[in-house]
């Protein structure tokens, strides 16, 4: 692609970030807009709970089996075509998704995932890169992004299928008109990008990684609060309407949760970024988290119920930002975030994607929802101890 007259780098940086953002858009809607209308899809499609449940944990496995390669595309062409990829790739998902056929659901579930993993690993690189003494602000930047369009396709999601009559496959497809808006501006982006002299390798230092115990604990961390993120998302609708609540109500309640946890999202990681053992915000999240749960557990009533999610969006939020900020803060380079990045991602999402299987499933056998609530609330306590070991002042290698 030939270049376009180039920018200041002052405009070219304000291009650059809104670039950013929009992709941040589109990392979540493709997957937070299914949970709210999971029991549609799986009643029209008849499927089980334990179905429903993989068909919101394939995306992670994509993410895990994917996490790993983005380096090496990125290290192939640049960082800026392998996030183009990814959008083409996550927009071929959506469409391919979008039908009444069980195994093109999946097949575009499968796409949707890999896209989504090629710019989820390659962005906290792209920042370390370019934003090195901004890493905390600029990942608070992102991921508040990326959750305020995850709660705001939750809450779409049942009004879009249901009272605007788009059926649950419309409703579903809908999202691929931000990933065509991404698309169009990030192509601007990358015409307008001055030339670079040099080109810094990518390649992952796999052996390396798998040596270091705080590479290992940046894992874990990642991969349980996916876990949990991925959980509650999926099934949080419907263990409040199985409390009484209605399937708008409930699809709303999925949307505040995320909502409520921006600015935690935000202010996550521009604390952390100003301390060098971030040890203490693990632990007010993560107690957050845990009486969140707890509450979740004795089905209260509309308040109750309230207070127990605003508590788990504010544990959502700043685990998932402190998780991606802890990629470029633990590491010395681009290089090594993106080393680190592949490893967390694979692992951690592989981790993360047995979540909404086995919670649909413990849900199958035991017929309500309390034993899956308090498997949750026994991950939420061992990810915040993963989290305290992320958090200290070490780097991986």
């Amino acid at each position: 692609m030939e270049k376009g007259p180039h920018l200041t780098n002052k405009h070219y940086t304000i291009l650059f970030i809104i670039g950013i953002i929009l992709l941040a858009f589109n990392l979540r809607p493709a997957i937070t807009s299914v949970g709210p209308i999971i029991g549609i899809i799986r009643e029209e499609l008849s499927i089980s709970n334990w179905s429903a449940g993989f068909l919101t944990s394939l995306p992670l496995i994509a993410f895990a089996f994917m996490s790993p390669i983005a380096p090496r595309i990125a290290n192939r062409t640049t960082n800026e075509k392998a996030l183009l990829y990814g959008l083409i790739t996550l927009l071929i998902g959506i469409w391919i998704r979008s039908t009444a056929s069980i195994t093109l659901l999946f097949v575009g579930t499968i796409l949707i995932g890999v896209g989504i993993a090629i710019i989820n690993v390659i962005l906290p690189s792209l920042i370390k890169s370019n934003f090195p003494e901004k890493i905390g602000l600029m990942t608070g930047v992102y991921t508040t992004s990326m959750s305020i369009f995850a709660a705001l396709a939750s809450g779409f999601s049942v009004p879009l299928t249901t009272t605007a009559g788009l059926e649950w496959q419309w409703s579903l497809a809908s999202w691929s008109l931000l990933v065509i808006i991404g698309i169009v501006v990030w192509l601007i982006a990358m015409n307008k990008a001055p030339l670079k002299e040099d080109k810094e390798l990518y390649e992952p230092s796999t052996v390396q990684l798998l040596r270091s115990p705080v590479a290992w604990q940046v894992t874990l961390f990642m991969g349980l609060q996916s876990f949990l993120f991925y959980v509650t998302i999926s099934w949080l609708a419907e263990i409040l309407i199985y409390n009484d609540f209605s399937g708008s109500v409930a699809g709303w309640y999925v949307a505040y949760m995320q909502f409520i946890s921006l600015p935690a999202t935000f202010f996550t990681p521009v604390i952390a970024g100003k301390l060098k053992n971030q040890q203490p915000v693990v632990a007010v999240f993560g107690m957050s988290g845990i009486i969140g749960y707890s509450m979740l557990y004795f089905e209260p009533g509309m308040i109750g119920t309230t207070i127990a999610i605003t508590l788990i969006g504010m544990m959502l939020g700043a685990s998932i930002s402190l998780a991606l900020a802890l990629l470029g803060l633990r590491t010395t380079n681009a290089r090594q975030a993106a080393e680190l990045s592949g490893m967390a991602q694979s692992f951690g999402y592989l981790l993360a994607s047995i979540g909404p299987i086995v919670i649909g499933l413990i849900f199958d056998i035991a017929n309500h929802w309390q034993p899956s609530i308090m498997t949750i609330l026994i991950v939420t306590l061992i990810m915040t101890v993963f989290g305290l070991g992320a958090s200290r002042n070490k780097k991986v290698l």
